[in-house]
């Protein structure tokens, strides 16, 4: 998926008609930013309209190394491009997903009390993939009341560490806490879809410490059959044993 194609989902999923002053809210940000320490987080304001940075905080150039000014004045098609091949496309649905479930579930007096969480990789200037942890608060809509001002915070995390992409909306609720109200793990859903019936079949009786053997028997499949729905599961899950893989299936029994 190249960057035109990013662009256009983007807008698709945030299309937006109005146009409200971003003045005060920059103003107020800039100021605050003069007195935070450096750290592993940085902060920007996002205009999903023009898919632009409306401030970006001084934080950023320490977390990924980047250019400041390439974020200001190549906007988030800059950002885009520097996301990992593997995540753009469960990003996309992860976005997709979160403004669906605000505009059906959340009344259109919550949303300025929403907080959205999701996360992906992007290359820092070294050339790694980094993860980054983004937690959006929406703080302008348009005429139908959907979200495209966002003070937008990004947590910047070792690329060791290994991470499934999850998306989360939380509402600010009465006694001033935030509450869940959606989570998806998306990475999660993408590997079920990957897998076939059939290849589902033989994963339950592995499972349950059948050979191959055995499973063709119960499958009325032959051995070789089987033991070519081993070799295509262990490549879609990227491990390369069975052993492996049972212990990831444990843990993880929603996948199947």
């Amino acid at each position: 998926m190249d960057i035109s194609e990013i662009k256009g989902l983007y807008k698709e999923v945030f299309k937006s008609y109005a146009h409200p002053s971003l003045e005060e809210h920059v103003q107020k940000i800039i100021e605050l930013d003069a007195y935070l320490p450096y750290s592993s987080t940085f902060f920007c304001i996002t205009n999903t309209r023009d898919l632009t940075f409306e401030y970006v905080s001084k934080n950023m150039g320490s977390c990924l190394g980047l250019d400041k000014n390439l974020f200001e004045t190549q906007g988030m098609r800059y950002f885009w491009s520097r996301m990992h091949p593997k995540d753009i496309e469960i990003w996309i649905g992860a976005l997709n997903d979160l403004m669906i479930f605000t505009l059906n579930e959340i009344s259109v007096e919550d949303r300025s009390k929403m907080s959205y969480t999701w996360n992906y990789r992007v290359k820092d200037s070294k050339g790694v993939y980094v993860n980054i942890i983004q937690n959006t608060t929406p703080i302008e809509f348009d005429a139908d009341n959907k979200p495209i001002i966002g003070l937008a915070h990004y947590t910047v995390l070792d690329s060791r560490v290994k991470m499934e992409i999850c998306a989360s909306a939380k509402l600010l609720n009465e006694n001033n806490e935030y509450e869940t109200k959606y989570f998806n793990n998306f990475s999660q859903k993408l590997l079920s879809d990957l897998i076939s019936n059939r290849e589902r079949d033989v994963i339950r009786l592995l499972i349950l410490s059948h050979s191959s053997k055995s499973i063709a028997q119960k499958l009325n499949i032959s051995p070789n059959t089987v033991d070519t729905h081993r070799r295509n599961i262990l490549k879609k899950f990227n491990i390369s044993s069975t052993g492996e893989l049972i212990g990831i299936l444990k843990m993880n029994s929603s996948i199947i």
